[in-house]
């Protein structure tokens, strides 16, 4: 399985154990389990009132581009940014599930948005996370338009803290580690050899950055793919997916840190989409991270590849298949 499938799978995290629920969950457990998703009317509104702003529909094609953005709101850090922004394109035709993993570190232009005061941030120059510190949903959707030209059809939001309840109902987590890692800045601090993680050690160990490795954003972006891997390999164990009182506390959690656009913030939307991801043919799975180079002037952060992140997203755009990696 290489790097890029791993991080599909917390997409299929998310989505995929959802067929249990329509497969075969009583009907007091769906309806509890539905209900635990969040609309997001918040990004809706802001999204409807620059609409001008945005760019055009795609003519009901069929092709579709999900947004999935991974944040750190609610887990204690204070500033509510991205922490992993996907898009997930699925072709027209069926046959094709491209994901773009965009980095967190990219120097962007970031468009004045809408706050949950119902006022405007400052249109700014910064780094793409902080997009969802200053509107949300809505900006980080909005500044990632503004950078690739590609309309959002739709988008997930998913907490980390619903990420940490996975990992606590599958029973923890087990990786090894070939040396002793600290980082203070999240809380991790493990030393080498074989750990059962709990969901607050997870939560420190794919959030840890600084003094891991070296230190970059794509080095713990690895982590996280290597880790998602562990965990989707937990939830789709028979024991756990043939246990109703060990799965559903999984789906509760997965149900409860999602919010999402009207059009996917049912059992039923989510349960079509993880169908449709489940019959794109395995080669038919691509992944990408959008093109990047060192910044010129700003240490340990990203700028935009120009050219080679120009034809990545004109493919999006244009539903082909996403071009070879230099």
């Amino acid at each position: 399985m290489t790097r890029g499938q791993k991080l599909l799978w917390w997409v299929l995290l998310v989505l995929g154990v959802l067929l249990a629920v329509v497969a075969g969950a009583a009907l007091w457990a769906y309806q509890r389990l539905d209900g635990n998703i969040s609309t997001d009317h918040a990004a809706a509104d802001a999204l409807d009132r620059d609409a001008d702003e945005r760019p055009e529909a795609r003519a009901g094609d069929g092709a579709r581009n999900i947004l999935v953005i991974g944040h750190d709101f609610g887990s204690g850090t204070g500033n509510a940014r991205s922490d992993t922004v996907l898009l997930l394109h699925l072709s027209a035709d069926g046959t094709r599930a491209d994901a773009v993993h965009v980095p967190r570190d990219i120097v962007v232009d970031i468009p004045a948005c809408r706050t949950e005061e119902d006022g405007w941030s400052e249109a700014t120059r910064a780094q793409f996370n902080w997009a969802f510190q200053f509107g949300g949903a809505a900006c980080t959707i909005r500044t990632f338009e503004q950078m690739t030209g590609i309309r959002v059809d739709h988008h997930l939001a998913i907490g980390f803290e619903g990420f940490a309840e996975v990992v606590d109902a599958v029973g923890g987590v087990e990786v090894e580690l070939d040396e002793a890692e600290h980082d203070p800045n999240v809380g991790h601090d493990l030393p080498a050899g074989r750990h059962l993680l709990d969901g607050e050690q997870a939560l420190a160990y794919v959030r840890a950055r600084i003094f891991v490795g070296d230190g970059s954003d794509l080095n713990r972006l690895a982590r996280q793919q290597e880790f998602l891997g562990l965990l989707y390999e937990r939830i789709t164990d028979q024991d756990t997916v043939a246990d109703p009182t060990r799965l559903y506390p999984v789906l509760k959690a997965v149900t409860s840190a999602i919010t999402a656009d009207a059009g996917l913030d049912s059992l039923d939307e989510l349960y079509g989409l993880a169908k449709d991801l489940k019959a794109v043919p395995e080669d038919g799975v691509g992944f990408r991270t959008v093109p990047t180079l060192p910044h010129t002037s700003e240490p340990n952060r990203l700028r935009l590849d120009e050219r080679a992140a120009a034809r990545l997203f004109a493919a999006v755009r244009q539903d082909r298949s996403l071009p070879p990696v230099p």
